[in-house]
């Protein structure tokens, strides 16, 4: 199945379309911002401070740095196909929607994942010196970018202003509401992963805790958005008018 997958022509376009060397660079900034913010406060004397998880790996990791990377790859997924006017061929191979949803989703997934969960695992095992905590927000961040990407990918099909939708959803929804009412945790990916990394090690990142809801909440929500919106986006891909 891997195999199949890594073969399909689907995912090697898509693969060049999402990866210009534009997009890697900003990628790779954004992702080497909490590094060198803990490489900093290592260096200042302030490891292990409690003011580094909520600082950097809340506001900056989870806040910013994971839905704008994970935001510049998902609406990029469809959206450059819409932008070209090249859907229409991808839709007139004989082949099911999901097959062509799949390959795209994948490629969001293994650009932002793996490059996202490295940044939070070397910056907090910099700034903390905690391999434990290191691992948390590794995974946490990882199922933080699989979340996002299939609600961005989703909305780079249905709208050509998709990055600005994103931007909205991003600093409106997930940052100023979720911050100040409680009850949107429960809808929130940023929470998920918070949370995820909490449930870990509630220990070396307890600074999370006024974040954070159930681990099983966690994980059971951010499966659900992330399947609910990969199917969203097979079903707008099915009834879609392709121009």
């Amino acid at each position: 199945m891997t195999t199949r997958l890594l073969g399909d022509p689907v995912l090697r376009v898509s693969m060049r379309q999402i990866a210009g060397p534009w997009w890697i660079a900003a990628i790779l900034g954004l992702s080497a911002l909490p590094v060198l913010i803990g490489g900093i406060t290592a260096w200042v004397g302030n490891r292990g401070d409690d003011g580094f998880v909520a600082s950097v790996v809340s506001g900056l990791l989870a806040a910013v740095v994971l839905p704008l990377v994970t935001m510049a790859l998902g609406t990029a997924a469809f959206g450059n196909d819409l932008e070209d006017r090249t859907l229409s061929y991808l839709v007139l191979r004989p082949v099911g929607r999901l097959r062509i949803v799949a390959p795209k989703f994948a490629v969001i997934v293994l650009m932002a994942a793996p490059l996202l969960a490295a940044s939070g695992a070397v910056s907090t095992l910099i700034g903390l010196g905690d391999g434990r905590a290191a691992a948390a927000v590794a995974v946490g961040v990882a199922a933080g970018a699989v979340a996002y990407a299939s609600v961005f990918m989703w909305i780079g099909l249905i709208t050509t202003r998709a990055k600005g939708f994103a931007l909205l959803y991003v600093f409106l929804w997930e940052g100023l509401l979720a911050t100040f009412f409680n009850g949107i945790g429960y809808l929130s990916i940023r929470a998920y992963s918070l949370s995820i990394m909490h449930g870990i090690d509630p220990q070396g990142l307890g600074a999370l805790e006024g974040n954070a809801i159930g681990l099983p909440a966690a994980v059971t929500g951010m499966a659900v958005v992330a399947a609910v919106f990969f199917l969203l986006t097979v079903r707008r891909l099915r009834h879609m008018d392709v121009p």
